[in-house]
């Protein structure tokens, strides 16, 4: 049961840190994909993808710990 947890938290951390790159990048106007996307170059979407992307960070930090 532990090791699923580990694995479930690893996926669940990466995906995170996928998303909230992605979200940076519309935020801040370096990815302009897909063209009619309300994100492009909007700072509050730049703010909650770095949150989103420490945040999956953390989970993977704390999944490889393993106790």
């Amino acid at each position: 049961m532990v090791l699923f947890i580990r694995i479930f938290a690893m996926v669940v951390g990466v995906l995170a840190i996928a998303m909230g790159l992605l979200w940076l990048g519309q935020g801040t106007g370096v990815i302009m994909w897909p063209a009619e996307s309300f994100m492009l170059d909007e700072r509050a979407w730049a703010v909650r993808g770095a949150i989103l992307a420490t945040v999956g960070g953390i989970m993977v930090w704390l999944a490889r710990r393993g106790t």
